[in-house]
C-alpha cells in the first residue's frame, strides 16, 4: 500500500511539473515602470474600504503620492472604532473619506463598503485596493498602461505579501504556491476560458462602465471569496481579465506567529473545496502521497530498482517545483526544502476549517460575523459556476 501511494505521489509531481500552464512558473509578472510623479492618472480612482486600520492606512496612503498626479482616491470606513479616519487624513489629505453605515443582512462587510465607495466614483477606471497594500512609485501608470494597452477590462496583482519572521518564511511563499497550483494564471488569462478566472483582492484595476454593468458589487455581494467571483463575473461577460505576480505592490500586515496565519486560512479554506467532505478526504490522501509517501517508500519500501529511481526523480521535482517560488521571493534556497512541512500545515488548517463549518462556527473578521445562511450561500454559487 505504502510503495503504490508513494507511486501515485511521484506521478502527481510529474503531473504538476508538466502539466502545459506551468502554474509553478512566475511568467505572467508586472513591475512598475520608472516612477514619474507628473504621470497623469486622472482617469483613476483608488477606493480602499477599511475597518480598524489605523495601524496600516498611513503607509498605504502615504504612498499613493509617489504615483502621479490627478487621481482621486476614496477612503470608506467601515465603522472603525479607532483612528482610521484621522490616520487616513494625516496621510493624504485629498483622500475623501465616507463613513461606511451598518452592515445589511446577506452582505460581506468588505463587499458592502465597496459598494458604498463605488457610488461616489466618477473616472472611468477604479484600482480597488486593501487598507495593507502599498504601491511601489510608477506601479499605477503600469496598471493602467497594461490595461490599455491589452484590452483588458480586469487586471489584477498577487501581492508581495510580507515574509520577516519564520513563519510567514515558511506559509507564505507555500500560501502562494498553493493559489497558483488551484487558479493557474495562465488559464485564468487565457479569454477561451470563459468559466475560469483568477484574481487577488489586494489590487484590481477595473473598467467602471464594466463594474456597472454586471450591477456593482451587489452581484456578489454575498460572496466571502470576493475577488475570484468578481473575476469570473467579469469574464463570465465577455470581457478581459489579466492576473500576475509583482514586487511592486506589497502587503505590510504582519503576521506574528503561526496561530495568526492558523485563523486566517482557517477562515475560508474550506470554501475553496466547496464545503465538500469527499474531496477534502481526497486532498488529504494526495497529500499525503506527494509528500511523505514517497520518502517513507524509499526508506522502508522494498521496490524495484526501475521504481526507486522513478520516486526520486518525482521527490526531486517537489523541490524543482517549489523553487521558483522561493526564488521569486528572494529567500534563502533551503526554504525550499521546508516545503513539505509547510504543505502538511496547511492541510491541517483545512481540516480545522472544515471542522469549524461542521460545528456551525461562524466566519469571523476584524470583529464581525457571518452566519452559516451567507456561507452556505457561497458554497451554491461555487457549485453553479463550476
Amino acid at each position: 500500500m505504502l510503495n503504490a501511494l508513494a507511486i501515485l505521489g511521484a506521478f502527481i509531481w510529474f503531473g504538476v511539473f508538466f502539466q502545459p500552464f506551468k502554474a509553478w512558473r512566475y511568467r505572467e509578472n508586472l513591475d512598475s515602470d520608472p516612477a514619474d510623479d507628473n504621470t497623469d492618472l486622472s482617469c483613476v480612482t483608488v477606493l480602499t474600504p477599511a475597518r480598524n486600520e489605523e495601524a496600516e492606512i498611513g503607509t498605504t496612503l502615504s504612498a499613493l503620492r509617489a504615483q502621479g498626479t490627478g487621481f482621486q482616491s476614496i477612503l470608506v470606513d467601515d465603522q472603525s472604532t479607532d483612528r482610521t479616519q484621522a490616520e487616513a487624513r494625516a496621510a493624504l489629505p485629498s483622500v475623501k473619506i465616507i463613513a461606511g453605515t451598518a452592515l445589511p443582512d446577506g452582505w460581506a462587510g468588505k463587499l458592502w463598503a465597496l459598494e458604498q465607495g463605488r457610488k461616489h466614483v466618477t473616472t472611468p477606471l477604479i484600482l480597488l485596493m486593501d487598507a495593507d497594500i502599498r504601491l511601489e512609485p510608477g506601479i499605477l501608470k503600469t496598471l493602467v498602461k497594461h490595461l490599455q494597452k491589452n484590452e483588458l477590462s480586469f487586471v489584477s496583482l498577487m501581492a508581495f505579501l510580507r515574509m520577516q519572521n519564520f513563519w510567514e518564511k515558511l506559509l507564505i511563499p507555500a500560501y502562494i504556491y498553493f493559489f497558483k497550483l488551484l487558479y493557474p494564471f495562465a488559464l485564468g488569462n487565457n479569454p477561451r476560458f470563459k468559466k475560469f478566472a483568477v484574481a487577488a483582492g489586494g489590487c484590481i484595476l477595473i473598467e467602471r462602465e464594466v463594474l456597472e454593468k454586471l450591477g456593482g458589487f451587489d452581484a456578489l455581494h454575498d460572496a466571502l471569496i470576493d475577488d475570484c467571483t468578481l473575476a469570473k463575473k467579469v469574464k463570465a461577460a465577455g470581457y478581459k481579465t489579466w492576473m500576475g505576480t509583482t514586487h511592486s505592490v506589497t502587503s505590510h500586515r504582519a503576521y506574528n506567529n503561526l496561530k495568526e496565519i492558523w485563523n486566517l486560512v482557517a477562515r475560508f479554506a474550506f470554501t475553496y473545496l466547496r464545503y465538500n467532505w469527499i474531496l477534502l478526504a481526497i486532498c488529504t490522501g494526495l497529500l499525503f502521497s506527494a509528500y511523505w509517501a514517497i520518502p517513507l517508500a524509499l526508506i522502508f519500501g522494498d521496490l524495484s530498482p526501475q521504481w526507486t529511481n522513478f520516486l526520486w526523480m518525482g521527490y526531486a521535482l517537489l523541490f524543482i517545483c517549489y523553487y521558483p517560488t522561493v526564488r521569486f521571493y528572494r529567500l534563502n534556497p533551503l526554504w525550499t526544502f521546508l516545503h513539505p512541512l509547510a504543505g502538511t500545515l496547511y492541510m491541517a488548517m483545512t481540516w480545522s476549517s472544515a471542522f469549524r463549518y461542521a460545528k456551525g462556527q461562524r466566519s469571523e473578521w476584524k470583529g464581525r460575523t457571518y452566519d452559516q445562511n451567507l456561507v452556505a450561500t457561497e458554497a451554491s454559487e461555487e457549485k453553479k459556476s463550476a
